[in-house]
């Protein structure tokens, strides 16, 4: 595919998460500790996967690095700048499509571009160029409502890429769809990040998703979340989950993962092993 950008006008950026810590005050609840103190450096072009149990606070480092949320200890910065709001530079995925249900794809994938004052002929080429990328060039006129939850997401990937961000964060933006669409996806996601380098911080449930996609994985332990494993994957792309060294990698991460989700429930870890 012929890049419709160029590159150095949006360089992958480096992120770096300085002593990051949250804690909720609820108005009749004792405060609740969602992150101890995390410190992460997240190389430009990187593509960062980020596991841990249900609660354990990395859904609320990835909004923090998005600026969605405020940090109550320490600090996240993007090339030295202190983030302390949103940004179009930090593309957002979220698991639930984040469609804008009046538009049509087209108007979808553009929107992000009209709020950067791109010009028509530009924005037209494109929006073209990205929903040939991820299959959706004959739909481009279509009701988001017609859509299956696959197309939605095709759709969001190719609105938040097309604004050409230097960060894309990526809040489980597969765990929704059946194994078949999911496993399309991902590689369509694949090939965007390599056609594209940017930097990936990606939240996910899935230790072969994680696998299949991320060159480094994080594993975090259980509420409050901190970093248990920081886990650098140099198996080469297309990666077959089928192989001994994709296995033993997997097997790793779900012991370290089983164990922090048996902490959670204040039980001991059961003998976990990769199907």
């Amino acid at each position: 595919m012929t890049t419709v950008f160029d590159k150095t006008q949006s360089r992958a950026k480096g992120i770096h998460i300085q002593n990051v810590g949250k804690m909720y005050y609820p108005p009749n609840g004792d405060p609740v500790e969602a992150l101890k103190p995390v410190k992460l450096d997240i190389k430009p072009g990187e593509f960062l996967a980020v596991i841990g149990p249900s609660g354990c606070g990395k859904s609320t480092l990835l909004n923090i690095v998005a600026g969605f949320e405020q940090a109550t200890a320490g600090s996240v910065l993007v090339d030295g700048v202190k983030v302390d709001k949103p940004d179009i530079d930090r593309g957002m995925v979220f698991q639930q499509y984040a469609l804008f249900p009046w538009l049509n794809v087209r108007q979808n994938v553009e929107f992000g571009l009209k709020q950067l004052k791109v010009p028509e002929e530009q924005r037209a080429a494109i929006v073209k160029s990205f929903l040939e990328l991820v299959g959706l060039q004959d739909f481009s006129e279509a009701s988001t409502h017609s859509l299956s939850g696959g197309m939605k997401q095709r759709v969001a990937l190719a609105r938040v890429f097309c604004t050409n961000p230097s960060i894309i964060l990526m809040d489980e933006p597969f765990g929704a769809l059946d194994a078949l669409t999911r496993s399309m996806l991902q590689q369509e996601l694949l090939s965007i990040w390599q056609e594209y380098e940017k930097t990936v911080m990606l939240i996910t449930h899935s230790v072969q998703e994680a696998l299949v996609l991320a060159n480094r994985i994080v594993v975090m332990t259980s509420r409050p979340g901190r970093i248990k494993l920081d886990m650098t994957v140099d198996l080469p792309y297309p990666r077959d989950s089928k192989s001994a060294e994709f296995r033993t990698l997997e097997a790793e991460i779900l012991s370290e993962l089983t164990d922090e989700i048996a902490k959670s429930y204040g039980c001991n870890p059961p003998s976990v092993t990769a199907d």
